[in-house]
């Protein structure tokens, strides 16, 4: 199976590298910006061909070393490779 596994900052939190990307596009010429956010995205192949125990896994990695819970949130999604 393949995870794709986008972690993104919660909202209230500062994002120094959103604004950073954001007041670069306005001096770039792109003033219709508003915000930006900046997140990651990771992508796993798991040796796993059950739905149910990928998804154990792939929480599992978000909450032990993926994603700080205190500043971040996770979602994910899962195919087959």
């Amino acid at each position: 199976m393949k995870a794709k596994i986008y972690v993104t900052l919660k909202s209230g939190i500062h994002d120094p590298q959103g604004h950073a990307v954001q007041q670069s596009l306005e001096t770039l010429g792109f003033h219709s910006v508003d915000t930006v956010r900046m997140g990651k995205l990771l992508e796993i192949d798991l040796k796993e061909s059950d739905q149910r125990k990928a998804e154990v896994a792939v929480k599992s990695m978000c909450e032990k070393l993926l994603s700080n819970p205190v500043i971040e949130e996770y979602r994910f999604e899962l195919s087959q490779a």
